[in-house]
């Protein structure tokens, strides 16, 4: 079987990939020459565990190429899957669709013989009805059918995802490209993954729906961190006892700085937009979007207020910059809402990422970036944990706090336990659960010798 993949970056890449891990033979096709040579000279663009591997292993096997040439690239492709970006609009917020109407047009010519124009992107509903008009306009002689398949792949563990989904959506109101997509799908059959079979509209909008419940429990669970932080109680003990409830689940209750990515604000976004274009508000979600934007500024406001309010000429460490671990991903991330802010109120900002410095560059200016945890601790004021990678999970603590200037650290993921931070003597503030100051140590580090 052959497909090809028009767009590949992250979804379209990943996506591609693993179909042909799958056995299928995939063209990925992308009009950026840089990208595309980059793939050719066996480098990967993007940062996610274990991609390279299977890039490697799939092009060397020929069931893996990458072109630029369209024509080429669909040539004898029973399916043609648009993994275009659809950013939200600045002016609006509503999702930029110019690049999947575009693949569509260009795509439209070239068609021969039954095709499944597949829109794997995140689109908003209608949209594949769209690319099913714009082809038929084009070219009324074409044999096509139009179907949506969205992803669900979380960066980090994209591959997992792909190969052992929780379930594939597929939309389309056609047998013959339902018989087409449950070819390619086949794989995970052994896997008894639930293939779910639905009208376009109504997987168009399972993914923003899914992706906006994700934030209202991330959100959710913010709230009632600030709760904990005037009452006393812990956000994580709650957490875990509210996730044992098999109504709720422990999924997406970790409270923190807010989400980023690429995902979640987008998608929030688009869908309060789809509400207020059909005249039924998303409530909920646009109060969870408003919520999520104070609360990445609320980050930065902790920060200052650590220090009595002034953090001008304090050095400022932050640990993470990508929106989560196990990605150079910082779109959206609170890196960029954080940063900013401090530098504006006056802070020095010393900074490590083990993936996402590259990226970062990009958006955040006057930084000095370090190579490690203990080059951004050496001479700072306070250090601030916005990213949960591994290797900020067993910091050297002592080491660290002797290259300080005071020992400060502002835990906003919540990886350090109490017991830790007593044994090291910190002064320490993390998410929904009690401070720590230097007061209450002393025991522990009398024990600790």
């Amino acid at each position: 079987m052959r497909i090809a993949m028009i767009g590949t970056g992250y979804v379209g890449l990943v996506s591609g990939t693993c179909f042909a891990e799958f056995g299928i033979n995939v063209t990925g096709i992308d009009k950026d020459e840089n990208k595309i040579n980059t793939l050719l000279n066996g480098e990967i663009p993007i940062f996610e565990p274990g991609l390279d591997v299977l890039v490697e292993r799939q092009t060397a096997a020929g069931r893996l190429k990458f072109t630029t040439d369209l024509a080429e690239g669909i040539k004898g492709a029973q399916a043609i899957f648009i993994a275009v970006g659809t950013p939200s609009r600045r002016e609006d917020g509503h999702a930029d669709l110019s690049y999947v109407y575009q693949a569509a047009r260009e795509i439209a010519p070239l068609l021969e013989d039954y095709t499944v124009i597949v829109t794997k992107s995140t689109v908003p509903v209608g949209t594949a009805r769209e690319v099913e008009r714009i082809i038929r306009e084009v070219n009324p002689n074409a044999d096509f059918d139009v179907a949506s398949n969205p992803e669900f792949l979380r960066e980090g563990a994209a591959i997992e995802d792909f190969m052992r989904p929780d379930r594939v959506v597929i939309g389309t109101d056609s047998e013959r490209a339902q018989e087409v997509m449950r070819r390619i799908y086949r794989p995970l059959y052994i896997n008894e993954t639930p293939i779910v079979m639905v009208a376009p509209e109504t997987s168009e909008l399972i993914k923003y729906a899914s992706n906006a419940f994700l934030a209202t429990k991330i959100t959710f669970i913010n709230e009632i961190a600030n709760l904990c932080e005037q009452t006393g109680a812990n956000v994580q003990q709650v957490a875990k006892a509210m996730g044992l409830d098999g109504r709720i689940g422990g999924k997406f209750l970790h409270a923190g700085p807010g989400y980023g990515g690429s995902c979640f604000p987008k998608d929030t976004l688009a869908l309060a937009q789809i509400g207020q274009k059909h005249g039924t508000p998303q409530t909920i979600v646009e109060q969870v979007i408003e919520a999520n934007s104070n609360r990445q500024a609320d980050m930065a406001q902790r920060v200052i207020n650590a220090f009595g309010g002034d953090v001008k000429g304090k050095t400022i460490g932050i640990l993470g910059i990508a929106f989560k671990p196990n990605t150079d991903d910082v779109r959206d991330a609170p890196s960029l809402v954080v940063v900013p802010l401090l530098q504006e109120a006056g802070a020095i900002i010393k900074a490590y990422d083990p993936e996402a410095r590259e990226q970062a560059e990009k958006h955040l200016k006057n930084v000095d970036w370090k190579t490690n945890a203990y080059d951004v601790a050496d001479g700072a004021d306070a250090l601030v944990i916005l990213t949960e990678w591994n290797e900020f999970r067993a910091l050297g603590l002592q080491d660290l706090k002797e290259k300080m200037n005071q020992p400060l650290l502002l835990d906003f993921r919540n990886i350090y336990t109490e017991a830790e931070i007593k044994a090291r003597g910190f002064n320490y503030i993390s998410i929904g659960r009690p401070e720590i100051k230097l007061e209450d140590c002393a025991e522990q580090l009398k024990k600790a010798g």
